[in-house]
């Protein structure tokens, strides 16, 4: 009995310790031993005073301390306070836990102390013997304590990183590890900052690059600058020590940034013997993009690995450039023409011509060339590199410096070219969201431009070349250019599209900004086609700012894009048009693309001419039979309650079936109506052209007095119910912003531009727009595209206008002062 209630004592007391952990017990407020030197108690002492009392003289006649000599009274000072002298250097010092190993005990109590150089620990306070010391310089680091650790261990844990040792310290009080954390961190931001070898000899060449011999020199005696086989063991560059646990990158396996840089120049050199360097390129592209602190690294281990010395024109890429060149000369002395092209692993072989005497290469040329090659790897990786992004500007000086070395001193035309087109892409490069593509990347080990498909409406697409700095503005300044549209009013844009369409308006669309990298969304395509994503995505040019629908001439280029974007709204439901108008819209959609009745192709399906809401409409009557009153043929009332179940639910999905069958029945009969309806309309429109059908149709949409907007799907807080209701579309124009009722053609509410004060979000899926005595909060999942949207519609109005003078307010502060605004974060 007594072993059970003291085992039930000590679990109590353990689930009591996890509970207040897991529910953010607050501390205590305790001071921890000695955190400070200028610190002192509440009683104002410090923490190992001792307190002097002068004794008196007892009545049995006890001497008194003033009868007692000065050498003993400082004795007997010396004996009250027996404390270690408190060291003017130590800026904190007390208690902490240790993780020592991964054994039972794996937390042991030292005494730390922290200094201006290190952070030293011993058994004690009195001891002066230290155990351990971890030297503090610019490149160590601290990390904080989180709540995680504490809810698992109980403790606040703080990990100081050195070159050496990595302390991870424990203490029960939060206020503590702050203290200790803070403290170390203003040490080690106070320490100059390190250099490493590599960076002080390109710190010297820059300070001596108009002279020649003092580099070339540099060059020689400082292998590290130069090309080497041997594996590399420190970064090239300083980087902090430590872990990368606190990242974002926690769940992708890397290690601290110093390993990872020793893992880079591995991986670069691999790039001499893999058949296909394109993944390996890839990876240590997607490493830097993760790290950005490697990038300057690896810029430095390119350069290195394409460096050679002036004077050694035997050795590395030089003597391999040399010996090429060479042999190639012998051959067209012997009249064996050769040249050097990119096989398809792209990298440099030889070709030779047909027309040879069949004399074969000798073995030491066959390896010479292969070297050769394998070289080169080392430039396609830089050109990747230069195109995807930048070093810092003392590694980007270095750089340019390197390629214009190169440049004059190499006999290789090949190295030649890549510095050339390394020298121009480092001009126009800015930062890179993804990895380039497999097709980018061996275009640019080609040095040559990527081919990309832009679709505008209808079946039509133009193929373009862009380079890797191509922005979506630059693609669309060239649409309008080829097909024709530099003199309109109305602004385009660039869409990402699916081929599939989706019943939701903008689901299967999205606006690309002006500034996006089209490498960038290529990439992001050719990523979600190898996850097996649904549909294929592609570029589509379209109109994006209506600015004047009323001026568009008859069978020009931006009446077709009109007409396609009409048409593309009545297909999602959005615009307020009546069967007998759909009907005649259908007519005239078959006849523009198919022309005449009697000698049209096939008919297209109904999904291409009418909305998916009119075709999947519910069934009007429903089964004469009630829901609980039993069929023909149904169970007795005298059977079992198991056997009513299982032919109640036998009946249920048997009268399920009938009502899908009879709704099947009625969609047919009605489409088989509609299309015959629709047929008689078309044979009407004999001897129509292209051009008219365009115009009748634009005709019959101008009849809604919204034509012309944008429509997206939002939800309207109504101050009332205090919450979002209501399903309503809302009109984004170039003269006003509206709400309609689907379905309804006038609006329930219209703002125009002129009176709209301000707009702005919220949060991540709300909308405020501020109209002086009103606000207007809207949620939807298309916000970025309706922001996007009335600022281009804003800045169309004041460039047509020539205003200078913004009158409509972006707002961009996360505190809204209205107090609607109080709403949560997430979508309703």
């Amino acid at each position: 009995m007594p072993w059970t209630g003291l085992h039930w004592c000590v679990c109590c007391r353990q689930g009591f310790n996890l509970l207040g952990r897991d529910h953010a017990e607050k501390e205590e407020e305790e001071s921890f031993e000695l955190r400070n030197k200028d610190e002192v108690k509440s009683n104002g002492r410090r923490p190992l005073e001792a307190i002097l009392s002068q004794p008196t003289r007892s009545p049995n006649g006890s001497c008194r301390l003033s009868d007692v000599s000065d050498e003993m009274k400082s004795l007997i000072v010396k004996k009250a306070r027996p404390v270690v002298e408190e060291d003017p250097e130590v800026l904190v010092k007390g208690w902490l836990y240790r993780e020592m190993g991964t054994g039972w005990c794996r937390l042991k109590r030292f005494w730390f102390r922290l200094s201006q150089d290190s952070l030293d620990y011993s058994s004690g306070p009195q001891s002066q013997q230290t155990l351990s010391s971890l030297v503090l310089t610019s490149l160590c680091c601290v990390l904080w304590p989180d709540k995680h650790t504490y809810r698992k261990t109980g403790y606040w844990s703080l990990c100081v990183y050195g070159r050496k040792h990595c302390y991870r310290l424990f203490t029960q009080h939060f206020n503590e590890a702050v203290h200790w954390a803070c403290a170390i961190q203003k040490v080690i931001d106070s320490k100059p900052p390190l250099e490493t070898p590599t960076q002080t000899l390109i710190r010297e060449i820059e300070e001596n690059k108009f002279n020649p011999e003092v580099v070339e020199h540099m060059y020689q005696h400082n292998p590290i600058l130069r090309y080497s086989q041997s594996p590399l063991y420190a970064p090239l560059l300083p980087l902090p020590y430590g872990s990368l646990e606190h990242m974002h990158v926690r769940g992708k396996g890397y290690r601290s940034v110093r390993e990872e840089a020793v893992r880079l120049f591995s991986g670069l050199q691999q790039l001499e013997s893999v058949a296909e360097p394109i993944p390996l390129i890839q990876g240590l592209l997607q490493t830097c993009l993760d790290l950005p602190a490697l990038r300057d690294e690896l810029y430095a281990q390119a350069i290195k690995q394409t460096t050679h010395a002036h004077a050694n024109t035997h050795t590395h890429t030089h003597s391999h450039a040399n010996a090429l060149v060479r042999a190639g000369r012998q051959e067209r002395t012997n009249g064996e023409p050769a040249t050097l092209a990119l096989d398809n692993t792209h990298s440099l072989t030889h070709q030779q011509h047909p027309q040879t005497n069949g004399r074969a290469h000798t073995p030491a040329q066959a390896q010479t060339r292969a070297q050769a090659h394998a070289h080169l790897r080392y430039w396609q990786l830089l050109t990747c590199m230069s195109c995807t992004f930048l070093p810092s500007s003392s590694i980007l000086k270095h750089l340019q410096f390197h390629l214009k070395r190169m440049q004059s001193e190499s006999v290789d035309p090949e190295v030649e070219s890549y510095g050339w087109f390394i020298s121009e892409a480092l001009g126009r490069t800015r930062g890179r969201d993804c990895v380039p593509s497999w097709g980018e990347i061996q275009q640019l080990m080609r040095r040559q431009e990527l081919m990309c498909v832009v679709h505008y409406p209808g079946p039509a697409h133009c193929p373009l070349r862009i380079s890797s700095h191509t922005t979506a503005s630059q693609v669309v300044r060239r649409m309008r250019e080829l097909l024709g549209l530099q003199d309109s009013l109305n602004t385009f844009a660039l869409f990402e599209q699916t081929a599939c369409w989706e019943k939701r308006a903008g689901s299967w669309e999205k606006l690309i900004g002006g500034s996006t990298i089209i490498a960038d969304v290529l990439t992001k395509f050719e990523n979600l086609s190898a996850k097996g994503s649904e549909g294929q995505r592609r570029l589509c040019f379209k109109l994006h700012c209506l600015m004047d629908t009323h001026n568009i001439s008859a069978g020009s280029m931006e009446q077709l894009f009109l007409y396609e974007q009409c048409h593309e709204q009545v297909l999602r439901g959005q615009l307020p048009v009546c069967e007998a108008d759909l009907v005649c819209l259908a007519a005239l959609r078959l006849q523009a693309q198919l022309g005449d009745l009697s000698a049209a192709p096939p008919c297209p399906p109904p999904e291409q001419l009418f909305p998916q809401s009119l075709l999947l409409r519910p069934p009007s009557t429903t089964s004469s039979t009630p829901t609980g009153a039993p069929a023909a043929g149904a169970p007795s009332p005298d059977t079992t309650s198991l056997s009513r179940a299982l032919l109640g639910s036998l009946w249920g999905r048997k009268r399920r079936e009938q009502e899908e069958e009879c709704t099947r029945n009625r969609l047919k009969e009605e489409a088989a109506a509609v299309m015959a309806a629709v047929a008689e309309r078309w044979r009407g429109l004999a001897g129509l052209g292209r051009a008219d059908c365009m115009t009748a149709y634009l005709s019959v949409m101008q009849q809604w007095a919204g034509f012309g907007s944008a429509l997206y799907e939002v939800d309207l807080y109504v101050s009332s119910l205090g919450s979002f209701s209501g399903r309503l579309l809302l009109g984004v124009a170039a003269s006003c912003v509206s709400l309609y009722q689907p379905g309804e053609a006038e609006p329930l509410d219209s703002f125009p531009i002129g009176q709209i004060c301000s707009y702005g979000i919220s949060d991540p899926h709300t909308l405020r727009i501020s109209t002086g005595d009103r606000d207007l909060l809207l949620q939807t999942s298309q916000l970025t595209e309706i922001v996007h949207l009335m600022n281009a519609y804003l800045c169309a109005t004041q460039r047509h206008l020539g205003k200078g003078d913004v009158t409509v307010t972006m707002e961009t502060h996360p505190k809204l002062c209205n107090p609607l605004l109080q709403l949560p974060s997430h979508a309703v």
